[in-house]
């Protein structure tokens, strides 16, 4: 008898687990709360996979062997608590994907920089003639890539949600960049609980893969000497000479490990002191896989920036427009606020995730010439930074919120788009509102 799989939550990753599913002899049904989008239904048509939308039939849910569960679904959703209750094991899509493939996964964690780092690693094997895909949260989903799995290496960006629900999932590399408070309503608004489900990425390594973290944070740094994990431990750095890791000075790159490489930071494609450290996690990876040392300078200097991530649209009337739309928490407005060079007005706000405003108060003062405020609920921002810039306003439209930065800017300053939250009050996702924010810019 087959044995029975039920996937809650029919996108990206859904769909992809449905389709690995099917493949290796399971019988699939797939359940989503929501609407399906018509590109999924259709798959799931063309592949005789049983769904349903628009609600969850229980009795068709808690009878599963095992279920795939969308990252997307909190941990404490009745239904997820009721198959817990019945020690029915439910895995994430990356858990179930890996248990697919014998290839080996170079895997990326952290609050910030996860896509640009991991689409570096992508170009960098790529540009070296390897047989890799990209994918999880950026591109398609792992379980998609896993259906033909016709490739040597898989190039992951993995979020903390992917992490919580994973069993035996084991990267060769496993990348963790940085923590800082991100998704904290999830997680009891503690910080460490987050933090440890960052560390899953390397819970099940051996000591034949590698584990590189960035020294320079203390979160991942204090947890380590807890933590205890079996993978060959790679640190990178700013700010400390790394022997048998990877450190900056103030013009270089020094890689230590496995090999010497030494990479000029000015000849790298992206720019900004928080790049110079996404690019040293990607640089010690593509050594560790033995790239030759001038494939690895090549890549770094032809990248290309990912969109939605500091990404310059367009100058009008002098007024420079930055989408950042990707920066969906604190950690990453600050970067992003950091590396402006001119007088800011900022576009900030949407669901807030447990937010702290403190440490962008000095930026804001320093930098930041006006605030528009794109959000349902705007009081938090409104009550931080209140009294710090001359002007704030609120709109509740991407049209309004570009039509009223451009009225308050001068010639010579930027328009930021980094709302430091997540989208989902007024966009489909971060991808949504950086096209939106993009295409009324256009009509300016």
């Amino acid at each position: 008898m087959k044995e029975r799989l039920v996937i809650l939550g029919g996108g990206e990753s859904g769909v992809g687990a449905a389709l690995l599913g099917k493949k290796h002899g399971f019988e699939v049904f797939l359940s989503d709360k929501g609407n399906l989008k018509d590109e999924y239904k259709n798959t799931l048509i063309e592949n005789s996979i049983e769904f349903e939308e628009g609600f969850h039939t229980e009795e068709k849910i808690l009878n599963a062997d095992l279920v795939v569960k969308s990252p997307g679904i909190p941990k404490k959703a009745d239904l997820i608590l009721q198959l817990n209750s019945k020690n029915i094991p439910v895995v994430s899509e990356i858990e179930f994907a890996s248990r697919y493939t014998e290839a080996k996964i170079i895997a990326v964690t952290g609050s910030n920089g996860k896509t640009t780092t991991t689409s570096l690693v992508y170009h960098i094997l790529t540009q070296a003639g390897l047989n890799v895909g990209l994918g999880g949260n950026i591109g398609k989903s792992f379980a998609q890539l896993v259906v033909d799995d016709v490739y040597d290496y898989y190039v992951l960006e993995i979020s903390s949600f992917q992490l919580d629900d994973v069993a035996t999932f084991k990267p060769y590399i496993a990348i963790l960049l940085n923590i800082t408070p991100d998704h904290l309503d999830q997680y009891d608004y503690k910080l460490e609980l987050y933090a440890r489900s960052k560390f899953k990425i390397t819970e099940n390594q051996t000591h034949e893969d590698y584990f590189v973290y960035n020294f320079d944070d203390d979160t991942t740094v204090e947890l380590l000497k807890e933590i205890n994990t079996n993978a060959k431990k790679i640190p990178y750095s700013m700010n400390t000479e790394m022997q048998d890791g990877t450190y900056a000075d103030d013009s270089n790159v020094h890689v230590n490990y496995p090999y010497e490489l030494k990479l000029s930071i000015s000849e790298f494609s992206l720019r900004g002191r928080h790049n110079v450290a996404n690019t040293m996690a990607a640089a010690t990876a593509a050594n560790i896989l033995k790239i030759r040392k001038d494939t690895i300078k090549r890549s770094l200097s032809d990248f290309t920036a990912v969109e939605h991530r500091l990404e310059t649209v367009l100058k009008i009337g002098g007024i420079e427009f930055i989408n950042d739309s990707k920066a969906t928490n604190v950690n990453a407005t600050y970067y992003a606020l950091e590396s402006m060079n001119t007088q800011t007005v900022w576009i900030v706000g949407g669901t807030d995730k447990g937010n702290d405003y403190s440490d962008l108060i000095p930026l804001v003062k320093k930098k930041v010439r006006a605030i528009v405020c794109l959000g349902l609920d705007n009081s938090k921002i409104l009550s931080a930074f209140e009294g710090l810039v001359d002007n704030i306003v609120e709109t509740k439209s991407m049209q309004d919120a570009v039509r009223a930065a451009y009225m308050l800017g001068k010639k010579g300053d930027t328009v930021l788009l980094s709302p430091a939250c997540a989208s989902f009050d007024l966009f489909e996702n971060y991808e949504d509102r950086g096209n939106q924010f993009k295409k009324e810019i256009k009509n300016l």
